[in-house]
């Protein structure tokens, strides 16, 4: 490709509502423009880019066994329903209905749709395993669309659906994936982890995320110093932890007056204890398919809420803040809300169970109770503290350390999730008629676009991986009325391509500087110029990477291109 041909319309202004590199450097590089809010054309250099992303990602999957499918975008709601998703996805879910008013959603996840797909279609386990996949558009309504492609609306993903006749072979096909997902990260010159995971809206009972670490990331993962222990802070866990002093002494159970002491820094510097050994609620309200309720949540002092954790515990589809009227019409007395004579539901952090000596609140204003016993207690104890950094890793007791990253896929153990509620059958040896159990794979394809340059990047531009990138060699004319240079540089520039090299000619007639700042900005990993020093039989190799400048011979410059792209 010569650059005077082509559509690559950089710009030196950076786009007012954009902060990450990412976002930057695909605008003023001219890979991506914006459409809408959270939605994006992608230009030619773009295009490249993501084909060359779509590409390793197929290959991988099929050397593994997969099948790629398309699947209809727009879906019927009726599927949605029946799977009971309908009203637990919430307002991402995009509907609409047609002309005859018949309902419909744009799909941001095709679980329904495979399952219809296989449905009558696989009916003996004769037939199975099945592994289908799609790289297609999916589209979430979001509420706050920001930083470019990694929280768009509109985006291109790969989304895969395996079918088993029993849990067994779905789990050896999920560490397949797993497997397979850690080469196509790989190939993408990516440094990423994966971690434990929450299932959220997709279900299941136990899943995966695979997240590129990078300082801009909007999720938080659990990594430990000493061992490969790694989850999303949404299913982290630990070691519980140990007490920072010797638990206080009570001569019993009483009430303390405890006036206008609301918060737990107030009440550990009243009662001279540590956090720790106080019991804090958190009062949130829980909102269902059909109803609301107010829902505590009691932790140490110590702790924070983790409200993926709290939402799971009760099977909530979402948990909103509650106002202190809300509390006292329900007859709670905020700030000294403790778990005695309640009338609402409540959680109890699992760290705490049969824990005493404790401090929590006598639902009394200015009131609190010293020596709470838990071990006389019965409630409903499960994990809903976050992970905090220094915490004791759960597997072998080192430092746990907070990170941030992006996820760019996740797998999931299905089970029969959906093929149930969807009449998804087929017969077994027995010749007996079973739900297929199930799991799926998904990869952000569009997302990985600004993974990649979230974690390779400097103040200049983009730094392309070799993998990826939309052309290998950027070969600059430094002033292209010089019909030496310019004649050698097309030269050269036929002869990489004979070689089958992808490499781009920037024959424009503009200065040096501008053509070397587009080389910096688009980030092609390596640069040919092409100068006055022809003259003395010379040309400059430069590593995009590391801005490092080569001279070579002329006759020279070919094989050294070649052998660097090989290495």
């Amino acid at each position: 490709m010569k650059f005077s041909n082509a559509f690559i319309p950089t710009t030196k202004e950076t786009p007012k509502d954009a902060v990450l590199p990412s976002h930057i450097y695909l605008i003023r590089g001219g890979f991506i423009n914006q459409v809408s809010s959270g939605i994006y054309n992608f230009l030619p250099l773009g295009k490249i880019v993501l084909d060359k992303i779509r590409n390793i990602i197929k290959e991988e999957l099929d050397s593994s066994g997969c099948q790629e499918v398309q699947l209809g975008f727009v879906t019927p709601c009726d599927m949605w329903e029946r799977s009971g998703r309908f009203g637990k996805y919430g307002k991402e879910l995009l509907r609409f209905k047609d002309r005859r008013d018949n309902c419909f959603v744009l799909g941001p996840t095709h679980e329904e749709m495979m399952v219809e797909l296989v449905k009558n279609r696989v009916t003996s386990y004769k037939q199975l395993p099945l592994n289908l996949y799609q790289i297609h558009l999916k589209f979430r309504d979001e509420a706050r669309p920001r930083f470019g492609l990694l929280r768009g609306r509109e985006f291109l993903m790969k989304d895969g659906y395996s079918f088993h006749a029993d849990e067994e072979d779905m789990k050896r096909e999920y560490q397949l994936m797993e497997d397979t997902y850690k080469k196509i990260f790989s190939k993408l010159g990516l440094d990423f982890r994966v971690v434990e995971a929450d299932v959220g809206a997709i279900g299941g009972s136990g899943s995966k995320e695979f997240m590129v670490l990078a300082d801009s990331g909007e999720d938080t993962i659990v990594v430990c110093e000493s061992c490969e222990y790694a989850a999303n802070i949404e299913a982290a866990k630990r070691k519980k932890p140990q007490p920072p002093t010797e638990a206080p002494e009570f001569s019993g159970f009483a009430k303390f007056h405890t006036p206008d002491v609301k918060s737990i820094d107030e009440l550990s510097s009243f009662f001279h204890v540590e956090p720790y050994y106080l019991l804090k609620a958190v009062a949130k309200k829980a909102i269902y398919d059909k109803s609301e309720e107010i829902v505590l949540f009691f932790l140490r002092g110590s702790d924070e809420l983790q409200e993926t954790k709290a939402q799971n515990a009760i099977g909530a589809n979402e948990l909103v803040d509650v106002s202190e009227e809300e509390l006292e019409k329900n007859g709670l007395v905020p700030g000294f809300i403790g778990p005695y004579e309640l009338k609402v539901k409540f959680v109890i952090d699992e760290d705490l169970k049969g824990e005493k000596s404790l401090i929590c609140g006598a639902n009394e204003k200015d009131y609190h109770i010293i020596g709470c016993d838990l071990t006389k207690m019965e409630a409903d104890y499960t994990d809903i503290a976050a992970v905090k950094e220094g915490d004791e890793c759960p597997l072998c007791s080192g430092k746990l350390t907070l990170k941030k990253g992006i996820e760019v896929g996740h797998i999931f153990q299905l089970g029969t999730r959906y093929s149930e509620p969807l009449e998804a059958m087929f017969l077994d040896e027995n010749g007996k008629q079973k739900p297929f159990v199930m799991g799926t794979y998904g990869i952000g394809v569009s997302r990985l676009v600004a993974a990649i340059i979230e974690q390779s990047h400097d103040d200049r531009g983009c730094i392309w991986p070799i993998s990826v990138a939309p052309y290998l060699v950027d070969i600059v004319v430094s002033n292209v009325k010089d019909e030496e240079q310019f004649e050698f540089a097309k030269t050269l520039y036929n002869n990489l391509l004979n070689k089958n090299i992808e490499v781009i000619l920037d024959d424009r007639n503009e200065r040096f500087g501008f053509k070397m700042k587009d080389f910096e900005l688009i980030g092609f990993p390596y640069a040919i110029i092409v100068g006055k020093d022809l003259k003395e039989g010379k040309v400059e190799f430069v590593d995009r990477k590391t801005l490092e400048k080569v001279v070579v011979p002329k006759e020279e410059i070919l094989d050294f291109i070649i052998n660097k792209i090989n290495r």
